[in-house]
């Protein structure tokens, strides 16, 4: 609901402040008043691009600003997607209230006089486009303008389904098409990398058979790189040790004998010489040392082989292993975690190719249902058409439409099924079918009208211009009151070429729409003011030599004399109040 609208420095308006409320508001004055100039600044902030010389003589720009506000449900719904492509920060705002509760959307537009546009939206700058997007979703203005919600075959689909109360078969199909979706999306994925993924499970597969085949050990490296320094020296280690042995146990006058007759000799003296016990004990443990020495030289020498084989197995064995190092460019225990990683990665892409094999028996699968649902809903709406034509029929005759024609045309999206089971993971079945699902069916709708006799059906954005467009709309949107989103509706010129005769059934409807939405109403007709739940008034004055128009809000008498005025042009005519009474009963 449009709560408040500001408006300073457009054209002839210096300073103006609505309050508006529920129900149906009025607008009246005297033609030239400046009324226009209220839907003018309603059309700013719809993003229109704005006419030349919208900013009042000597200031630097013109602003509007417009207070709504926003139920929860399907309306904050609605606001909370185009905060989530336009205004994250607002998105933050919106989310931190309730889902059912009230919140407030503040639009503003500026025009400054060299032509250039701000536009925002709770203080925040947005594009003209981002208004564009946001300001129709809080109100419509029915009348000259192409602004209109109705005018667009998705929200005439909307309509149509809430005036069925559809929406519980729409939400089924939704669920259906989504699992579709998920589905073809796993599809697409799955064939989009399809040669990627070959190439990747050739490079997989060899990288870990490579790495399965060297089957590295952490602890290889620090066990082959000495016995390959002993396997490359081993004739010289073999010649030395010989030598050594020789030396120490093997030749005459060899170390081992020497140290054993000099402990003999020290033995046989140490309990008469009391200083040879320390001498003794050192000489012991010489010959102990000297003789584990020998053994440990003796074996070493007899294993010690020159293999030239072995030698050659374990150099290639390490430079398999460096090799696989840089190769990879980490250590042993990076190799071992590299071949875990790529039997993972091995097991997920082979998972893959499998699943793009099973995948098209389950994308039919899911096709089906969305095709049974989406199937229910085009026989509910074909039910549907049945009902509402007649009823916007009479409508439009209410308003002084009835030679009017309205229909609904029913049409399929994308082309007819020629998919088989077998056929339906195709791309070229997938991209046909993406244009056949869509968000609320596989229906396009068309609300078609013939103004007068003798023409043609249309679509509604060609047939109708002025105030025979603004009943026409008034004719839908009564009957579909209830079936849309609640938001702020404006009829301008809806009195256009409608008699005395007509205005009680216009004002009839306008305050029976009032019930579901705020309607703002531009009129001339007494019948149609009479009926508001607030009546606003534009007028121009003249001070200090400069125009300017003024609008205000009308109660008891005053108001008494505006409809008094509207029915004879002389507000002092006492049959011309009496009249004015009557009609606003007790409106007054």
């Amino acid at each position: 609901m449009l709560s408040e609208l500001v408006i300073r420095d457009l054209a002839l308006i210096e300073h103006v402040e609505l309050s508006l409320g529920p129900g149906l508001n009025v607008i009246t004055g005297e033609t030239g008043a400046g009324k226009s100039l209220l839907v003018g600044a309603l059309e700013l902030l719809l993003g229109t691009r704005p006419k030349p010389g919208l900013v009042r003589q000597g200031a630097s720009k013109c602003t509007v600003e417009g207070r709504f506000v926003v139920a929860g449900g399907s309306a904050g719904a609605s606001i909370a997607r185009w905060a989530r492509k336009y205004g994250p920060e607002l998105l933050d705002e919106w989310r931190a209230s309730g889902p059912d509760e009230e919140r407030e959307l503040i639009l503003g537009r500026s025009v400054g006089n060299d032509g250039k546009t701000r536009a925002y939206v709770n203080g925040r700058p947005v594009t003209r486009e981002a208004l564009a997007d946001l300001a129709p979703r809080l109100f419509e203005i029915h009348g000259q303008n192409e602004h209109q919600r109705l005018h667009d075959p998705s929200e005439q689909l909307r309509l149509l389904d809430g005036f069925g109360k559809l929406e519980n078969q729409v939400g089924a199909y939704r669920i259906a098409r989504e699992a579709w979706q998920r589905l073809v999306d796993e599809a697409l994925r799955l064939e989009r990398e399809a040669s990627e993924r070959r190439d990747r499970l050739d490079l997989v597969r060899f990288q870990l058979s490579e790495l399965q085949g060297a089957a590295p050990d952490p602890e290889e490296k620090t066990r082959l790189a000495p016995e390959r320094e002993l396997l490359r020296h081993a004739a010289s280690v073999k010649q030395g040790l010989a030598e050594a042995l020789e030396g120490l146990a093997d030749a005459d006058q060899a170390a081992l004998d020497r140290v054993q007759r000099a402990q003999r000799f020290v033995d046989g003296w140490k309990a008469q010489i009391a200083a040879l016990e320390g001498a003794g004990t050192d000489l012991d443990a010489a010959r102990v040392h000297l003789e584990d020495a020998v053994r440990a030289l003796r074996s070493l020498g007899d294993r010690l082989e020159i293999d030239p084989r072995r030698l050659e197995q374990v150099e290639e064995r390490l430079a398999e292993l460096e090799r696989l190092e840089r190769k990879y460019k980490t250590d042993a225990q990076g190799l071992i975690s590299r071949r875990a990683e790529l039997e993972a990665e091995l097991a997920r892409l082979e998972r893959d190719e499998s699943s793009q094999e099973g995948l098209a028996e389950r994308v039919a699968q899911a096709r089906a249902l969305v095709l049974e649902r989406g199937g229910e809903l085009r026989r509910a709406r074909k039910a549907l058409r049945d009902k509402l034509v007649p009823r916007v029929a009479k409508a439009l005759k209410d308003l002084g439409l009835e030679n009017a024609r309205f229909d609904v045309k029913l049409g399929q999206r994308g082309e007819e099924d020629g998919i088989s089971a077998a056929d339906a993971a195709d791309r070229v079945a997938l991209e046909a079918d993406a244009q056949r699902f869509g968000e609320r069916g596989m229906d396009r709708i068309e609300f078609l009208l013939a103004a007068n006799p003798g023409e043609l059906l249309q679509k509604l954005r060609a047939v109708a211009s002025g105030g025979e467009t603004a009943r026409i709309m008034l004719a839908l949107r009564s009957v579909l009151a209830d079936a849309g989103e609640a938001r702020t509706l404006l009829f301008d010129e809806i009195d256009s070429g409608v008699g005395g005769r007509l205005g009680p059934a216009v004002g009839a409807h306008l305050r029976k729409l009032g019930l579901h939405h705020q309607v703002l109403c531009v009129t001339h007709l007494p019948a149609i003011a009479a009926l508001a739940a607030r009546h606003l008034k534009v007028q121009k004055s003249v001070e200090g030599g400069r125009t300017r128009t003024e609008v205000g809000e009308l109660r008891g008498e005053a108001r008494v004399l505006e409809i008094a005025d509207m029915i004879a042009g002389g507000a002092q005519q006492e049959t011309a109040k009496a009249e004015a009474r009557r009609l606003l009963g007790p409106n007054v």
